[in-house]
């Protein structure tokens, strides 16, 4: 996301928000008002969210069968490939445990009244089935998550049968070597690259959408929407803050047998440039180059490392969409059992393996599950108008922990 774009994404939220309060407190509840909103504003923003979510399945099937492929690797670098594999799972799980934990602590969405989350939910596009959720327990529910018919299960909206299936593709360009199944995967890196290119177009048009979404909810809500949007900000970058200087701390000393302080001298130019790009990929290069030169590790160990972590390891991008959808969620009156929040955080850790390293790769990730729990996705457009600091935020910490990847998985692994 270029630094303008984000500019007037924000002016954007900016505008809408101020105008939206304006509306709501000159004229309150009229025909005009109503008519204004039912027919220009809130029209213009639903398509804008329609854009995004249509893109959610090729993006899915793409990026997530591309990061397991990208695995077979693992079988060449056997003990580093096994360790980089453990320990991402384990520090995204410790992210996203922490955010889930901070924003069921602190409950940010919380504070509208039932009458206006009633008018929220009574105007809001129309979440994704849910079957997966309902009367699936224990077997059943593991059953459940294989798909009889891949194509009826994208048809239903059924993502965690198509975030399966794209599992096991990935899993089976791995396996097979033939000339016939890398075309199939430069295939779909063409349609992960398209699908890329086309969200990058979609979002050049958000700050149109998040205007009109913000001013929609504004003119009917006031300004306690915007109170609840400081409270998730808020929550957001606390979390990301532990996880960046409590839990990568811990990690460096206790498994990579590293200062903390040593480390983040060494790191700072690639955590500079994390923040001002947005980008994991983008950040890659001066992230290998500090491993190198900064940190002084095993060139064969950091440049596997990084290189999968670009895409694979992202503890920042999993904590946020776990603490944006359990905040929707809030936000909507939309009450998450235990399971659904259990749930949640394990999508939000493959969806870290297989969301995009690149800026606002994680919304259609955030889309598909607000959309498998049940809560209406119309809230994108409000965290949209926050995102890009937020986005900064969480690549830093993404690139961060690739990086504190790096010095565990080195550690008793010899110079080649």
């Amino acid at each position: 996301m270029r630094p303008g774009l984000s500019t007037h994404m924000l002016s954007g939220l900016v505008a809408g928000a101020a105008l939206g309060v304006a509306a709501h407190m000159l004229v309150g509840e009229s025909v005009v008002l109503d008519g204004v909103v039912a027919n220009l504003t809130e029209p213009v923003g639903k398509i804008f969210l329609r854009l995004l979510f249509m893109l959610v399945i090729p993006l899915i099937v793409a990026a997530l069968a591309l990061a397991v492929a990208e695995l077979r690797d693992l079988r060449q670098l056997g003990r580093i490939g096994l360790k980089t594999l453990a320990y991402t799972v384990v520090v995204s799980s410790v992210a996203v445990f922490i955010g889930v934990g901070l924003v069921n602590a602190v409950r940010p969405g919380e504070g509208l009244s039932a009458e206006l989350r009633a008018q929220l939910s009574a105007r809001a596009l129309p979440a994704a089935p849910v079957a997966v959720m309902e009367g699936a327990t224990g077997v059943d529910f593991l059953v459940r998550l294989v798909p009889s018919n891949v194509v009826k299960a994208m048809a239903d909206g059924d993502m965690l049968a198509v975030m399966v299936f794209a599992l096991f593709l990935g899993i089976g360009l791995a396996l097979t070597r033939s000339p016939a199944a890398r075309a199939f995967e430069t295939a779909l890196q063409g349609l992960y690259d398209v699908v890329m290119h086309l969200l990058g177009l979609v979002i050049r048009i958000a700050p149109v959408g998040v205007a009109c979404l913000l001013f929609s909810l504004t003119a009917r809500l006031g300004y306690d929407v915007l109170r609840q949007l400081g409270w998730y900000v808020a929550v957001v970058l606390v979390a990301l803050a532990l996880q960046q200087f409590v839990v990568y701390s811990i990690s460096v000393r206790w498994l990579g047998g590293m200062s903390p302080v040593h480390f983040f001298r060494a790191v700072h130019p690639a955590v500079l440039t994390a923040f001002s790009t947005a980008s994991s990929n983008a950040t890659l290069p001066t992230a290998l180059q500090v491993a190198e030169e900064g940190l002084h590790l095993p060139s064969q160990v950091s440049r596997f490392v990084l290189s999968i972590g670009s895409t694979a390891n992202q503890n920042g991008t999993a904590l946020f969409e776990g603490v944006t959808v359990l905040f929707l969620a809030q936000f909507y009156g939309v009450e998450l059992a235990l399971g659904q929040q259990v749930l949640v955080v394990c999508i939000c850790i493959l969806g870290g393996i297989g969301t995009a390293g690149v800026p606002a790769g994680s919304i259609p990730v955030v889309a598909m599950i607000l959309g498998l729990v049940g809560v209406p996705p119309d809230g994108i457009g409000i965290i949209l108008g926050v995102d890009r600091v937020l986005d900064m935020c969480r690549t830093t910490v993404n690139v961060t922990g690739d990086l504190a990847a790096a010095v565990v998985v080195a550690r008793g692994e010899p110079r080649l």
